[in-house]
Formats: structure tokens, sequence, C-alpha cells
């Protein structure tokens, strides 16, 4: 589960330049561009919140709130994910509405409910803007537009990359003492016992299909995921599958953010029925409980938890509800 060490390389060039001090607009890059842009109000209807909002950089990426609020607090409908390890991914939003990121890029700002700001409204204010309106003649030898506005925002997330976990340092370098033996045999359970692979797997343990983990029951839980883009009956209930890696840090999870905790996410796998008993076109892989113990479970998130990049460690190691 390597991934190519030439991705990595660019990635990691793209990763230090855009962690440091933005730099005058003849000498910027692309990705410079679009981390300012992603941090800054301007693309908001009020000038107040920014995509970093919703995607906090210290949780990478991604937002504490089971439901992010967007201008004037107006409630969103879904939990906002992690922007990190975008790169591989050809669906964007939980439902698979976009199919790249400079797609991605440009919705949240035209949703009502988030940032609600008019794309032509948008593009105005950069140009008018004396800072940007250089910094895009520099990057893209043109006045900001909505092609080049969405190319720079994309270009700062295909940067946020991550594959320096403990995890990674273990199968990789095979470093036996990156890990704990519960992350070890959480490991084993991941790729037996719990079936996870069957949907989590690749480079950032994720998979380019649409599940139904049963969290549609048409009357609780409402929310019908891809089928309101495809409007097929088939895709009722099912969502993205999102990658892993961090995951120990962007709680709340699912779609809706019912869960607080990875030990919760564990315990609604291992037997669906106990918490949504009546869910419509659940995945077959869910048909029967996994059975785990309660040392599997510790295990299996101990595992999970081990998927954290190193600079998000401290935090990775308060989110485990398990002492080792």
């Amino acid at each position: 589960m390597k991934k190519f060490w030439i991705i990595l390389l660019t990635l990691g060039i793209s990763l230090i330049i855009s962690q440091g001090a933005f730099k005058e607009p003849d000498s910027i890059t692309a990705v410079m561009l679009g981390r300012k842009l992603f941090f800054d109000p301007i693309l908001s209807r009020n000038g107040k919140i920014s995509c970093a909002s919703c995607h906090k950089e210290e949780f990478a990426f991604s937002d504490t709130s089971p439901i992010s609020l967007g201008v004037h607090n107006r409630k969103g409908v879904r939990n906002t994910p992690s922007a990190m390890n975008m790169r591989l991914q050809v669906a964007f939003f939980w439902d698979g509405r976009a199919t790249t990121l400079e797609q991605q890029a440009l919705i949240p700002l035209q949703n009502p409910i988030e940032m609600d700001l008019p794309l032509a409204t948008a593009i105005s204010r950069l140009q008018n803007n004396a800072y940007y309106k250089k910094a895009f003649q520099s990057v893209f030898h043109s006045l900001p537009n909505a092609n080049n506005l969405a190319k720079a925002i994309a270009s700062f997330e295909r940067a946020l990359e991550t594959s320096d976990s403990p995890f990674d340092d273990w199968r990789m370098n095979d470093n036996e003492d990156a890990v704990s033996e519960s992350a070890k045999r959480g490991f084993a359970i991941f790729n037996g016992k719990g079936r996870c692979i069957q949907c989590h797997f690749g480079p950032d343990f994720n998979d380019v299909e649409f599940r139904s983990i049963g969290l549609y029951d048409a009357k609780t839980l409402q929310d019908s995921g891809r089928a309101c883009v495809t409007k097929k009956k088939t895709d009722l209930g099912r969502f993205k599958i999102g990658a892993l890696r961090n995951i120990a840090i962007t709680a709340p999870y699912i779609h809706n953010g019912m869960f607080k905790t990875l030990r919760q996410v564990i315990d609604y796998y291992n037997d669906p029925d106990k918490i949504v008993p009546h869910s419509i076109n659940r995945d077959t892989l869910l048909n029967t409980p996994m059975g785990l113990s309660e040392q599997e479970k510790i295990d299996l998130e101990s595992f999970l938890v081990s998927l954290t990049d190193k600079r998000f460690a401290s935090k990775a190691k308060k989110s485990q509800s398990f002492k080792k």
C-alpha cells in the first residue's frame, strides 16, 4: 500500500512550500495561492467564513461539529469530511456530486447554506483586489476567473497528502516498534474478521464505490445519499467510502456526524441492527454481526489510530477511548 515515491516527493515539496510564509505575488505558486484562498473569508457572502472555517487544519482539515455552520450560522445538512488525501480520489462530497477537485472547489462557495456567494461576485471581488489581481497574473498569466480560481484551490487540496504515520513506518520501513502489538492485531482483524478491507483498501484505505452501511430508514434517518444525485432506488442510503488516514482526529463520524468516537463506529459495524434495526438497502457485507470481543474492538481502534500522520500525533493520542 505504498504510494509511488515520485508522487510523494512532489507532494512533500508542495507541502513545504504551502506551509511556509506566503511570499509576494511574483514568486508564488498555484499551491500557495490556493492556500491563501482556502483561508480567506473573501469568498463568503458576509466575509466572515472561509473554507478553513469548516475544514480545520489542526484536525486534518475536517470539522469538530456533527454538522457545520455556514454564513449567518446557517446549519448544513452533512458532516464536513477531511480535505486531506484527495489526490487519488475520483468522487467528492458524500454523494459524489463532483468528479474533480476543481468542480468540488466551487460548489461550497455558491451553496446558500455554506458560503452563499454567487460565482460572478466571487470573481469580481478577486479582480478588484490588488493582491489577488497580481497573484493570479503571476501564477496563471490572467485575471481571476472561475477556471483558475478552481485550479488554485484544487492545487492546494492536492498537496494535502499524508503518508508518514506509525503504520507506514511499520509496514514500509519494517520498524516493528512503530506500532503497538494491539495495533498489529487490529490490522489483522481489519483484513479478516472485521471485513473492513472489503471497502477500505489501497494507499488511503478507501474505495471508489458508494456503499450503504445501513444508516437510511426513511423515518429517523432520511438522507438518501447517492440517490440524491442518481435518482436511483438502488442508491438509497449509499455514500462515498472515505479515506481512513488521520481518522482518529476527524470525529464526529459518518455523513451525519452521529458517532462521536471511533469506538461508537466500531460498535455500530459490529452489530448494525442494535442501532438501526430497520435500515433500507443495507450492504450485504453487514448482514451478519462481526462478533468482535472487547479486546478485538480495542485492537481495531488501535490500528485505526496508527493511521494518523505524525504531525497530528498528540491529538490522536487524546482521541483514544482505551488505555494501553
